[in-house]
């Protein structure tokens, strides 16, 4: 089972999350009634989403984050990380988590900032936070009790599964040659 340090740490990043998703919803709240209000930062609010369209197209296009933004995590940790030797520190690691460089907290994050006010845009994000923890808490402790099984099973049924997939495709293209006529390599 999970750590009481782990359970620190997702209680801390739960806590860091729904405060970032509040801020967000009154922040993008703001600046839309903002740029209802004023001409002049009409171009702002449409510039936010073409910066957000640019990240979206990035993130799908490379499949890896910008790298200003890997750099940036990377030096966050590095200044973070002696922090989790104390149990303190453990739990602000895990507010502290809401602020490190990701695409996908970013765009949970937008999704939060226009989800009406501070309580819904915490809500989103603790929603968020806890979908995540059940992964982050138990994928660990499922590996670690599976590992030994799964490691006398990978090599043997990694190779047969290899082959199955081999038998699949050249069953396929020999269907594909015999009842169609047609090559695969040309569809």
């Amino acid at each position: 089972m999970p750590t009481w340090r782990e359970w620190l740490f997702q209680i801390g990043r739960l806590m860091g999350y729904a405060g970032a998703g509040a801020v967000a919803a009154v922040a993008v709240g703001g600046l839309a009634w903002l740029s209802g209000k004023t001409a002049v930062l009409r171009p702002v609010w449409s510039l936010f989403h073409v910066a957000v369209l640019a990240w979206g197209l990035w993130l799908v296009i490379r499949a890896e984050q910008p790298a200003w933004v890997q750099g940036a995590a990377r030096s966050v940790w590095q200044r973070v990380q002696p922090l989790t030797a104390r149990s303190s520190g453990v739990f602000a690691t895990g507010v502290a988590w809401a602020f490190m460089p990701c695409g996908l907290l970013y765009s949970a994050l937008l999704v939060a900032g226009l989800a009406g006010g501070p309580a819904e845009g915490a809500l989103v994000m603790a929603m968020f936070a806890l979908g995540g923890s059940v992964s982050l808490l138990l994928g660990p402790w499922l590996w670690r009790s599976l590992r030994q099984r799964v490691n006398g099973w990978h090599q043997d049924w990694g190779t047969r599964l290899a082959g199955l997939f081999l038998c699949a495709l050249a069953g396929w293209s020999l269907w594909l040659d015999v009842a169609h006529r047609v090559a695969d390599w040309c569809l």
